[in-house]
């Protein structure tokens, strides 16, 4: 558990009071796509952003250019490919290779959302699998490590074929929901494909897991319809567990069957809050009690509602920073 990150941590003196990894000092840059996860990231780490330009010109392109050199220095850049998602990737990878022409000693992609990364295998005839198509063209732009959240499958970490580290806000989602309380509850799989997720969560909080029958459309794939919950869930408090919300058509759904299964308080924990249009209207006017999100996307204050509480990342992505920096076991954090 990461119950006090504080007494996890390396040292209680600066990583500039360190002295280096074998990758040289460490450095850490923001693209444009969650600057404040970034400023929390350096907040835990005392240490400032990495100054640079990033702006498009008028046609379109994307330009990078460093305001500080970073010849020899371990460099993390923060960027999640989340919406708009072509330029949030384009610039990551025109970032990467910024970096490396700058002669960088190591550079770790910090993507807290890996964008498309839905589209992991072909389960249909003649589509793409673009989650490896992306991994392909960062490991190619120039980067060395990739640092992640909760990818949307697991196979994707297979995908590269550099060092990869896959976080989880299963700790800290887990601790907020021990922080509630909540002893007559029922921890809700919103399909199938999330019963592991569920059950994992409904273990670390004592309690039982009960899964929401859900079809999709054999035409399109995308209307879905719910038929039965396996499991009780009458007169408890359900806590709904999944990876991502994008446009919470889903989700806000599976609340409309709890409630109407006569549960009582309905809870919503989920990592990326993507919330696509219409997102934000349907969870507003949803059965939601409370929605639990973290910030690995930006979220801009016209997406948020009284209904959504949103956990912080930056101290676990920080520490995580810090001790691949320096070496150290990423595990360990979970374990002590």
């Amino acid at each position: 558990m990461i119950a006090d990150m504080a007494n996890k941590r390396y040292s209680d003196t600066r990583p500039s009071d360190r002295g280096c990894s074998i990758y040289g000092p460490l450095a850490i840059f923001s693209g444009t796509a969650n600057r404040p996860l970034t400023q929390e990231i350096c907040d835990y780490l005392d240490m400032p952003p990495g100054k640079v330009d990033i702006f498009q010109f008028p046609n379109s392109n994307t330009f990078v250019r460093l305001n500080e050199s970073v010849r020899g220095k371990d460099v993390f850049v923060v960027q999640p490919t989340g919406a708009p998602a072509n330029d949030n990737l384009m610039e990551l990878l025109i970032f990467i290779e910024t970096l490396r022409r700058d002669s960088a000693a190591r550079i770790t992609a910090v993507i807290p959302y890996y964008g498309y990364g839905r589209t992991d295998k072909k389960d249909q005839p003649r589509v793409p699998v673009t989650a490896r198509l992306v991994a392909d063209l960062i490991t190619t732009a120039g980067a060395d490590r990739i640092l992640t959240v909760d990818l949307h499958a697991g196979q994707i970490q297979g995908f590269f074929t550099i060092p990869t580290d896959e976080l989880t806000a299963y700790h800290p989602m887990v601790e907020y929901f021990q922080k509630k309380a909540l002893t007559n509850a029922v921890v809700v799989a919103p399909d199938i494909g999330s019963v592991r997720r569920s059950r994992n969560f409904a273990a670390a909080l004592d309690l039982p897991l009960a899964i929401i029958e859900k079809r999709r459309s054999l035409a399109d794939g995308r209307a879905t319809q719910m038929f039965n919950i396996i499991g009780h869930v009458e007169g408890k408090d359900a806590i709904l567990v999944d990876d991502e919300i994008d446009t919470a058509g889903t989700i806000v759904k599976a609340a409309e069957f709890l409630h109407s299964a006569k549960a009582h308080d309905v809870y919503g924990a989920a990592t990326h809050a993507v919330f696509s249009e219409p997102a934000a209207e349907r969870i507003r006017r949803s059965e939601f009690t409370e929605l639990v999100v973290t910030n690995t996307l930006h979220l801009p204050p016209e997406k948020l509602c009284d209904k959504i509480t949103v956990v912080p990342m930056g101290d676990l992505l920080g520490e995580v920073i810090l001790r691949i920096h320096k070496g150290l076991s990423v595990g360990a954090i979970f374990n002590e």
